[in-house]
């Protein structure tokens, strides 16, 4: 993991294609689901595209960071936060998804006048969104306690599905020079963006394939602490890590997330 902090996007300007640049969570309660996540990063709610049913934006700050919006009744999408690529054009992106294996799902569909957006999934089965800015450009903070600060693809096969995303959306994809490592970094315009981890056999078979979103806190321990008493629960417990102390959890309806306070 390395931070991705100092994104394209933060100063106002577009996201260069093929970087992370919102993060979503679409649930069954999104009253409860927003009670849980305020307490926790401390965030702030206000109303966004109501083009997938009611959704609301996250604010820390006075900027926002993350969206939760409600499933339809009928949806197949998993509870789960999904991160966002961004794509000059939303349309081309999910014909070459397409071409390369994937799956579209949702779109590529208008998100008023917020932009234009489609949700996909690798030939992993991992889900992940495309968005083309317009009026919203994406997350105007990251990186900081109570934002997201990475990104990573957990899947079985690393180098085989880094190809999928390298061609779809430009990345440089460069692996680990670890002995036995199946771990691969994703850079645009040489600055790292994500991450594509094979766990092989120990890919949990209950979920698959996934994106894993990581959030900054001042205090991995206390953070856990947190989401255990606001209802949530362990999903791996807090340890050292080469980028920092790291912990996974999940929220009031099993949705998978990463704490870390990463080394400085």
């Amino acid at each position: 993991m390395t931070e991705a902090r100092g994104s394209a996007g933060l100063n106002g300007t577009a996201y260069a294609p093929g970087t992370p640049c919102w993060v979503s969570l679409m649930v069954h309660g999104t009253a409860a689901t927003q009670e849980f996540y305020g307490e926790l990063f401390g965030w702030k709610f206000q109303p966004g595209p109501q083009h997938l049913g009611p959704y609301v934006r996250a604010q820390l700050d006075g900027q926002e960071v993350a969206g939760i919006g409600q499933l339809p009744r009928d949806s197949q999408l998993p509870v789960a936060w999904t991160p966002y690529l961004a794509s000059d054009d939303v349309d081309l992106t999910a014909e070459t998804v397409r071409h390369c294996g994937g799956t579209v799902g949702v779109g590529p569909l208008v998100a008023d006048d917020a932009g234009r957006l489609a949700i996909a999934s690798d030939p992993s089965g991992a889900v992940f969104g495309v968005w083309q800015a317009a009026a919203h450009l994406g997350a105007g903070l990251a990186g900081v306690p109570g934002t997201p600060t990475w990104n990573e693809l957990v899947t079985r096969d690393g180098a085989g599905v880094a190809r999928f995303y390298e061609t779809v959306f430009g990345h440089e994809a460069k692996p680990s020079v670890s002995a036995g490592s199946d771990y691969v970094t994703l850079h645009v315009e040489g600055r790292p963006v994500a991450a594509i981890n094979g766990v092989g056999a120990a890919l949990p078979r209950d979920r698959g394939a996934h994106w894993m979103t990581y959030f900054e806190v001042v205090d991995v321990d206390a953070a856990v602490a947190r989401v255990v008493s606001l209802g949530g629960h362990v999903v791996e417990p807090a340890h050292e890590s080469p980028h920092g102390r790291v912990a996974t959890v999940a929220d009031l309806e099993g949705a998978s997330f990463s704490l870390v306070r990463t080394n400085r």
